[in-house]
């Protein structure tokens, strides 16, 4: 029986390499296509997964912006958007128990991969929503410690 504490190699890494590596005896292998790869989406799980990328980009992107204001001291409409946004997916999240709010209904498309395992390992992945709300809050912690006296503040 194999040790329960051992890492299997193969899953600890992204769908993208863990596709790229099926390799015997130092040649690659062809396999029939499996329920990881693009190829086997339905168009709505394509345009899903599709969407669900720009989602998760845009709010990278806050939560950048928000670090940038926190640091610069800058204030401006462009923070309270991303801030808003922030905040939103911080409920939905809360809601559904720290656990993306579309995991769900992308799995129910046909979509079998969750957004962050096609670019992290999925103990990484796992961990990513949890790891990106702490930094979310540090982020605005610095921006409220700041308030509107922080270096470099753009003046109106």
């Amino acid at each position: 029986m194999p040790d329960p504490q051992e890492v299997d190699p193969e899953r600890s890494l992204p769908v993208w390499l863990r596709q790229a590596s099926r390799e015997q005896n130092g040649v690659a292998q062809v396999r029939e296509p499996s329920p990881d790869t693009t190829t086997n989406l339905s168009g709505a799980a394509l345009a899903f997964r599709t969407l669900h990328a720009a989602i998760a980009v845009e709010q990278l992107l806050a939560i950048a912006y928000v670090w940038w204001c926190a640091l610069s001291g800058r204030r401006d409409r462009l923070l309270g958007i991303a801030a808003a946004t922030l905040v939103c997916e911080g409920v939905l999240v809360g809601v559904n128990r720290g656990d993306c709010p579309l995991g769900g209904l992308q799995e129910r498309l046909g979509d079998p991969v969750p957004l962050f395992e096609l670019v992290l390992s999925p103990h990484a992945a796992k961990r990513a929503v949890p790891t990106l709300g702490a930094v979310t809050a540090a982020g605005f912690a610095l921006l409220m410690a700041r308030g509107r006296r922080g270096v470099g503040r753009k003046e109106r």
